[in-house]
């Protein structure tokens, strides 16, 4: 490491989407589960060669099947962990399922998935490596199962400094977490959260001078350092109009918390993984700003068309789906990916870029308490879905 130098409902959403009766359904997602479980396991030694080698067919046998061509290439289709973290999470001496990160990764892998998002490092005592794998130590046992099954780890939702300026403490944990993400063979890392919470522009100014720094000690160690939204980064930020009892803005510009970090940031030192989900809520919510001049003003915002304006700065995505729900207050209810209305297959072909976007699919509510076969059995329907996009013909 170099030395700091730095100068400045789900199943019923399910069913009607697949347009089968209850009874139906039932009997399919438990064929499905079992049959994900019994799947024969790939050779240890061999298997990376053998999902290489499944990946290019992947790739030259979908490419141009089903009417286009495909908007996912095999080896950038990803999930991240959060998805399975009951599967992380569970004692593999109480269970026949899968349990703790190697075994998952081993199913993951059957199911066709060639990179993975970490959401931490932790996983149930009993699994191998024990209960905290964030480590040097952790991560050279981690790197030698993701390279026996095929994988490679493509980010993490770990330790992003809360205190600014940093620490000692705070940056020496920082530059740990580069060495791991170094070791598991990374390009990127980052986090769960927005930069800030606040909707004024002098703390988005703060934030984007932490993430600078930040993002340029990390370059220096050859991982790109991304943040990962959610819908109220996407809020329009209050930098004008009348000041309130605080002396702070209370009416908008009209751009959004996210676009001004953007431009505030340096494309070479900070990046970005939208939620495709948590935008389109945005996109529910977020449509109307009141101006400086006190004028109501509609704005709708456009997941896509902010992607293609700064494709390079969006190296991942989480492919997370929806229903409509228009009591929630979202706009959208989670479901499995491939089973909602959010128009992926339109998404990816105006962003463009499919040999640099990395999707990784996630779905928060995937984990059951009454099936523990669920979320990998999920993880397995967001990957058919996944590679099943094609771009339109014209």
């Amino acid at each position: 490491m170099t030395a700091f130098n730095d100068e400045s409902g789900t199943g019923d959403a399910l069913r009607r989407a697949l347009g089968v009766n209850r009874r139906r359904f039932l009997s399919t997602c438990t064929a499905a589960a079992t049959a994900v479980i019994a799947a024969p396991a790939f050779g240890a030694a061999p298997a990376a060669a053998q999902a290489q080698a499944q990946a290019q067919a992947q790739d030259r046998g979908r490419g141009h099947d089903h009417g286009g061509e495909t908007l996912v290439p095999a080896h950038r289709r990803g999930i991240i962990l959060y998805t399975v973290r009951d599967a992380t999470g569970r004692d593999p001496l109480a269970t026949d399922l899968p349990s703790g990160f190697r075994e998952v990764f081993k199913q993951l892998s059957r199911f066709g998935y060639r990179q993975v998002e970490f959401a931490g490092y932790g996983q149930h005592a009993n699994a191998p490596g024990g209960a905290s794998l964030e480590s040097v130590a952790g991560a050279r046992l981690l790197r030698g199962w993701l390279d026996d099954y095929g994988l490679r780890a493509q980010g993490n939702h770990g330790f992003i400094p809360s205190s600014w300026p940093l620490t000692t403490a705070d940056l020496d944990t920082f530059k740990k977490h580069l060495e791991i993400a170094n070791i598991l063979g990374m390009a990127h890392m980052g986090t769960g959260g927005d930069p800030t919470g606040s909707s004024y522009r002098a703390d988005w100014d703060v934030a984007a001078d932490k993430w600078n720094a930040l993002g340029r000690i990390a370059r220096r160690e050859g991982i790109k350092l991304y943040t990962h939204n959610h819908d109220a980064a996407y809020g329009f930020l209050l930098d004008g109009g009348p000041p309130d009892a605080q002396g702070r803005p209370t009416r908008s510009s009209g751009i959004r918390k996210l676009e001004y970090f953007l431009k505030a940031t340096d494309p070479k030192s900070v990046w970005l993984e939208m939620d495709v989900f948590w935008a389109h809520v945005a996109q529910y919510k977020f449509h109307t700003y009141t101006a400086h001049d006190g004028s109501v003003r509609e704005k709708v915002f456009d997941p896509a068309g902010l992607v293609a304006c700064n494709n390079k700065r969006y190296p991942l995505f989480h492919a997370k789906d929806g229903t409509v729900n228009a009591t929630n207050g979202m706009g959208y209810d989670m479901v499995p990916f491939g089973a909602g209305v959010i128009d992926y297959r339109t998404f990816f072909s105006r962003v463009g870029e499919r040999d640099y976007h990395n999707p990784m699919v996630e779905q928060d509510n995937a984990p059951s308490a009454t099936d523990p076969a669920q979320s990998l059995a999920y993880a397995k329907i967001g990957y058919d879905n996944l590679a099943a996009l094609r771009k339109k013909r014209h």
